[in-house]
């Protein structure tokens, strides 16, 4: 068996989507399955729409999701191998100018079987002559992507469904230039949730608003990779080096694969609560002295680490004063509670989570919430929060005294 080589190929003219995204990574663990080749070729041939930015984009995206490409090629780079090709075909009469070059079609059946959805067939003469080139120095997507799928030796093609209708085409061009055929695997589209073509009214769907966003690369393969694929058990966390074991074509599905953000904020949340708060704070853009310790405690409960707020351990907001109130205790009780807490925690030494929760916990009667609710809200200023622990731990021992005190003047 030759090498096994695959490729992806996307166009600089847009930023790179999570459908570009999943098909490189189908491509990617397929060739490092079996020990092959992951080839990038930028289709930049568009002047008009192509633009630095985007190619940038592609190049960043893919380095960040780990999907390492063995070559890289640009098509705007081999107009003298299409022109060659061209030449050939016309020479040979498979081809013939009329403003533009058409290619003269066979008129015949052609069956392919495809490593996803078996035998496909279709009729040529359904679609006629076809054109390949405006010029001989502007060839047209189908011409190109045969003459550099043979020229880089890919064994076999992994793309979106929606290039099926263009393989008919492609095998013509195949056959009439000698060339060996690869293998094709056309795999399901990524829809909406409404069953739509996945867009921007569904929501983020580029690699970098994702990034941007606080999603970790980890997360997106993992959830990636189960956009079309199925392992064949319940098993759903899988690393990248995992699923390179795991990958197979025959595991493919030929359905639609349906985006579920719920989904993806559950994986960005796994690996979010499994990655080393260290490892986070580098990613965080964020400054504060125990930033490490909060997304000690707050990783637990975000989806994304652009969840992550520093806003009231910083500073505290400005909350009414009935939102220390825990059921029906009364603003004599409040405030007593809170003296009783400001008493408590002025004799402690070690300010850290668990000997605050030892001599908390120790010193509430049957109900925590009484003593545990006005001292959270006056230390977070928010109904919803950490606990007085955590959060006693990240502003020290003066700073808690100083807000407890402020709760005791507002009641």
């Amino acid at each position: 068996m030759n090498k096994i080589r695959t490729r992806i190929a996307p166009s600089p003219t847009g930023l790179f989507h999570i459908g570009t995204a999943r098909t490189a990574l189908f491509n990617y663990l397929f060739a490092k399955k079996h020990k092959g080749d992951f080839i990038l070729r930028i289709e930049d041939t568009n002047k008009q729409r192509s633009e630095k930015k985007y190619e940038k984009d592609i190049l960043n995206n893919l380095d960040w999701l780990g999907l390492k490409y063995d070559e890289i090629y640009y098509q705007s780079k081999r107009k003298e191998i299409h022109k060659k090709y061209l030449k050939q075909l016309l020479d040979s009469g498979h081809a013939y100018k009329d403003e533009i070059i058409w290619f003269k079609n066979p008129n015949k059946k052609i069956v392919f079987n495809d490593l996803v959805r078996g035998d496909i067939e279709f009729d040529s003469s359904l679609f006629g002559d076809f054109s390949i080139a405006k010029s001989l120095d502007e060839p047209l997507y189908n011409l190109a992507v045969v003459v550099d799928d043979h020229e880089m030796n890919i064994s076999h093609v992994i793309r979106g469904e929606d290039h099926i209708s263009n393989t008919p085409k492609q095998i013509l061009i195949y056959q009439a230039l000698g060339f060996d055929i690869p293998k094709y695997a056309h795999v399901p589209l990524i829809l909406g949730p409404d069953k739509s073509k996945l867009s921007k009214r569904h929501g983020t769907v580029s690699m970098s608003d994702y990034r941007r966003e606080g999603y970790l690369p980890e997360a997106l393969i993992n959830f990636m990779a189960l956009l079309g694929w199925n392992p064949g058990d319940d098993k759903e966390m899988f690393s990248l080096k995992k699923l390179i074991k795991e990958f197979s074509l025959d595991k493919v599905q030929k359905s639609a694969a349906i985006f579920n953000i719920d989904k993806l904020n559950w994986f960005n949340n796994q690996y979010i609560k499994n990655t080393p708060s260290k490892e986070l704070a580098k990613l965080i853009k964020l400054k504060h002295p125990k930033l490490e310790k909060i997304i000690d405690i707050e990783k637990e409960r975000i989806n994304k680490l652009t969840e992550i707020e520093i806003g009231f351990y910083s500073k505290l907001p400005k909350y009414d004063s009935s939102l220390l109130k825990w059921k029906d205790m009364k603003k004599l009780e409040i405030k007593e509670s809170l003296e009783k807490s400001y008493h408590i925690l002025c004799d402690v030494k070690d300010f850290n989570e668990k000997s605050l929760k030892d001599i908390l916990i120790k010193n509430t009667e049957d109900d925590k919430g009484r003593l545990l609710w006005p001292l959270r809200v006056a230390l977070s200023g928010k109904k919803n929060s950490p606990s007085p622990f955590e959060i006693g731990e990240v502003l020290g021992k003066q700073e808690t005294l100083k807000r407890i005190k402020k709760a005791i003047d507002k009641v």
